[in-house]
C-alpha cells in the first residue's frame, strides 16, 4: 500500500467522533488490514482495496490483530 495514501485516510468512526486533531491514523498490518490506531477497529484490505465501511469494521472488534485471518475475503 503506498504510504502517503496510508498517511491521508482515516479511521471512518473516529473521523465521526473527532475530538483531537491526527486521531484515526492506521497501522498497515499484514498487508491485508488496516487497524485504527485509536479505536481499534480493523478494516479489511480486499483485492488491493481497502473497505472502510463501519458495518465491515465491527465485524472484527472482538479479534485481537493476531487472530485475523491472514486473507480477508468478500462474503
Amino acid at each position: 500500500m503506498n504510504k502517503e495514501f496510508l498517511e491521508m485516510i482515516r479511521c471512518p468512526h473516529c473521523m465521526q467522533n473527532q475530538t483531537k486533531e491526527g486521531q484515526g491514523k492506521f497501522e498497515f498490518y499484514q498487508e491485508t488490514w488496516l487497524i485504527c490506531d485509536d479505536c481499534g477497529r480493523k478494516y479489511p484490505i480486499i483485492d488491493d482495496i481497502p473497505v472502510l465501511l463501519l458495518d465491515e469494521a465491527e465485524k472484527w472488534m472482538g479479534v485481537t490483530k493476531e487472530n485475523l485471518p491472514n486473507s480477508p475475503t468478500k462474503e
